[in-house]
Formats: C-alpha cells, structure tokens, sequence
C-alpha cells in the first residue's frame, strides 16, 4: 500500500477496472478517457499496463475496428471466467441528447433534476488484449424496461462482471431506477457462454471458422436443438477438404439441451491425431443454436 495514486494520467472518473492478465502476462488497466482529451468528443476507454501494479505505460486509446464513435460510459472490461484470454466488456452507452419523459413524468418519479437529459443501457464487447475492442454487436445487450423509471439518464448501468451461478448459469447485475428513492440492483441471469450465439432457423444453415490448430483429444460443444433440429460438425483440411471419417455424414446428430456435449464421428470422439495440425469447422445447424466450442 502507497499514498500515492500508481495511475494518474486521464480524468479517471468513472470505474477503473484493472485485473492480472493470464494470457498477456501482465495487469491491464481500462478506464474512461474522452476521443478529444479532457472532455471533449465522445467518451471512450484508453488502457495502461503494468508489470508489478506500480509503475504502469502511458494510456493508449483502446479501437473499435470499423464502428463509430460511440459516448461509453462504462466499460467493465474483465476476463471472462470460462475462457479468460477473452475479456468481456458488459458496459454502459450513454445517449446525452436523447429524453423521452417530460420534466413533470420525471418530477413525479422523483428523479434527480440533473439526470432528466439523456438514455442508457448495457452493451456488448470483447477483447483479446491489446487496444483493440470486438463490437460485433451494436445492439443494446439488454434493452430499458417498460415504464419511465427505466428511462432517466443514467439508470440501466451494469455493475462489475459476470457471476457463474451452478453449472448452468451466470448472472449479471444491473442498476435501475437510478438518482430516484427507488434505486436497486436487478439481477439477470443467462446460459454459461449466452452473450450470442450461431443460431439456424428450421431450413438450416453452415458456417466455416477459420483456420486453427488446436491441443487437446476431444471437442465439445455448448448448443441448443428443438426437437426437430440438429447440429453436425465436420473437420476439414485447409483446404476446406472433409478429412477422413470426420465429414458431416460421420458426424453424430448431436440434439439436445447442453452445457458440455462431447462430439463423436462414427461413434469415436478422440481427434487426438489431429491436435496441431491447420484445421477447419464446417458447422450445419437446422432450427439450433451453438454458444461455444472448445478442446479439451
């Protein structure tokens, strides 16, 4: 412990979120910076990086690829528990200009005066360390609830991380009725590895991931039928090539229900003989969901 702050470049005015990086080797540290310096332009997050928790980088602006600036309030950007070399960011987008309860709706509902002007609510993104953010999913990953107590400025913020409830389940919590007598937190609750998923309607669909290698004997996946749906997983070559006994016709028809789904080809599960070598997914889903995939 020091008297000192060990970060002190950026307003840091908001929630600094730092953690022990596995995957990076290091501690990282997200915090809320502005695209303009001080406080101009859109709020954003810059990171910093420590080899000790003392002496920390200069912040360096995190990226958004190809999407535009958005005001992000909130990053909460933690490792995922499942697969922590994936950090998960559950944060809050601010809308400053937007109001749709009028002053007399919000008095009634005793909102503080200050927080009439603008919306919230809780978004979706990830990294894979760096500065550089996924925002493959615009949308609002939980979008305001009926009645104007959910529409106040600032309401609608997530707090800090995802919690594994059972071996089922997380849950995720998030502020509502902000700045009003009614202020709480709501406690949401997802499958493990539900932030999205691969989903086919009734008439099918295929995707191909992209080339990887892989350790481990077996794979497993995270996935949802109906009754009358499927998933089946072939492995290809780099060449986007079935590779022997491991086509689409060899694969089990996998239906079901589950968490952790161990994945057979002509009843035989260990791809042991694969592991390091450049391979490919080729993915079919009729009326189905997949959450996750991984080797074990």
């Amino acid at each position: 412990m020091q008297e000192k702050s060990v970060v002190n470049d950026g307003l840091l005015d908001s929630q600094n979120v730092s953690f022990w990086s596995e995957s990076e080797q290091m501690y990282v540290c997200y915090f809320r910076s502005w695209t303009g310096g001080g406080d101009r332009g859109y709020r954003s997050v810059s990171r910093v990086t420590s080899p000790d928790f003392i002496h920390w980088s200069k912040p360096v602006e995190m990226t958004y690829g190809s999407r535009p600036y958005e005001h992000i309030y909130t990053q909460q950007t933690s490792p995922y528990f499942r697969a922590p070399h994936i950090y998960v960011a559950i944060g809050s987008r601010f809308v400053p200009h937007r109001q749709i309860a009028t002053r007399d709706q919000l008095n009634e509902l005793k909102v503080d005066p200050e927080q009439h002007k603008g919306l919230s609510e809780p978004f979706l993104m990830t990294s894979r360390g760096g500065n550089v953010y996924d925002r493959t999913f615009m949308e609002a990953f939980i979008r305001p609830a009926m009645g104007l107590n959910h529409w106040s400025a600032r309401t609608n913020y997530p707090s800090l991380n995802i919690v594994p409830v059972g071996n089922r389940e997380m849950s995720l919590y998030v502020n509502q009725d902000y700045a009003q007598p009614t202020g709480h937190l709501r406690r949401y609750s997802m499958r493990l590895d539900g932030f999205s998923s691969l989903n086919a309607p009734y008439d099918g669909g295929a995707v191909k991931t992209k080339i990887f290698t892989f350790t481990g004997k077996a794979l497993e996946i995270n996935y949802s039928t109906s009754a009358i749906g499927e998933i089946r997983i072939a492995v290809q070559d780099e060449n986007g090539k079935d590779l022997p006994g491991y086509s689409l016709l060899d694969s089990e028809e996998l239906v079901g229900n589950e968490i952790a789904r161990t994945v057979a080809w002509n009843g035989k599960t260990d791809i042991s003989a694969l592991a390091g070598k450049p391979v490919q997914l080729h993915i079919y889903l009729k009326d189905a969901d997949l959450y996750s995939v991984r080797f074990k």
